[in-house]
């Protein structure tokens, strides 16, 4: 009885595996030309990285050797970064800006963007349109009345020199009003008639409904800041407050940049980014896709 209801049941299994086989559709030119551009365009993206860490593993005269892999691989150059106070303490500056600013737009920016999406108030769209405006600014521009007010406020050479410029972004105020634009004002009517305020209102009801949006902004403003450049670059003045982007510019030889110096550096800064972006890299997608459908 088993084998005959085994043999019944095999046109019915043929019959299935045709109708998959049929249902795949081969790929077309236009599928593949697109998979190859994405590949192609993967390997342009690593290949800074790429190259970094194959610099970062030679020797001083093996840095103008076109080849990735070293000829005589080593770690020396890792094991005297490691060993120059000098690189800790940069690191130690960037975690500490980096830190407090996200928490500062974490804070400032989602209090604005709610209270721009919740309250109704005479000019509130004008504020935002104001806020929206100052992306289009470059910050180039904003370099000198950066500059001139920490040199009147006594700002030049300090944390607080370089992180008040990111203390508030136009950005993450734009992505925290999308996000809160989806929260049900339903649920805020019930906590105001259970008796609570509005700060409580916005801490206790509305901020665990945005969570994406926390988590997003919060990775673009770490990054952000751990990347930043030209602004530490300007207001500093002592090797002991730079951050690692600032350090690594002048990390070499007195006679002669060493490059193998510099890339190792750029190898050891880059790993807290690439573990922040590989553990949060959803979130990041998630908080963009939803500010742009949102509103």
């Amino acid at each position: 009885m088993t084998a005959v209801s085994d043999t019944s049941e095999l046109p019915s299994v043929k019959a299935e595996t045709v109708l998959s086989a049929r249902s795949r559709k081969p790929a077309n030119l236009g599928q593949i030309l697109r998979w190859l551009l994405l590949f192609l365009g993967g390997l342009l993206m690593i290949a800074p990285i790429t190259y970094m860490i194959s610099t970062s593993l030679k020797w001083p005269h093996e840095i103008y050797n076109v080849n990735l892999i070293p000829e005589e691989p080593t770690i020396e150059n890792y094991t005297y970064v490691l060993e120059d106070g000098r690189f800790y303490l940069w690191f130690i500056n960037s975690i500490i800006i980096a830190v407090i600013t996200t928490v500062s737009n974490l804070f400032f920016d989602s209090l604005v963007g709610y209270t721009l999406c919740k309250f109704r108030f005479p000019g509130r769209y004008i504020v935002f349109i104001a806020i929206l405006s100052t992306l289009m600014i470059p910050t180039e521009m904003l370099v000198i009345p950066w500059y001139m007010m920490s040199q009147s406020f006594g700002w030049l050479d300090s944390y607080w020199g370089i992180m008040f410029p990111g203390l508030m972004t136009a950005f993450g105020t734009f992505l925290m009003k999308q996000f809160f634009e989806s929260v049900p004002d339903d649920f805020l009517e019930a906590a105001r008639i259970d008796g609570l305020n509005e700060f409580q209102i916005w801490w206790k009801i509305a901020m665990p409904l945005v969570k994406p949006a926390l988590a997003a902004l919060a990775i673009f403003v770490f990054l952000g800041n751990w990347t930043a450049f030209l602004w530490p670059l300007i207001v500093t003045n002592s090797v002991e407050m730079y951050t690692v982007p600032v350090g690594l510019s002048g990390f070499g030889d007195e006679v002669d940049v060493a490059w193998e110096l510099i890339m190792t550096g750029a190898a050891i800064s880059t790993l807290p980014t690439l573990v922040v972006f590989l553990i949060f890299q959803r979130f990041i997608i998630r908080g963009v896709v939803m500010a742009g459908l949102k509103g």
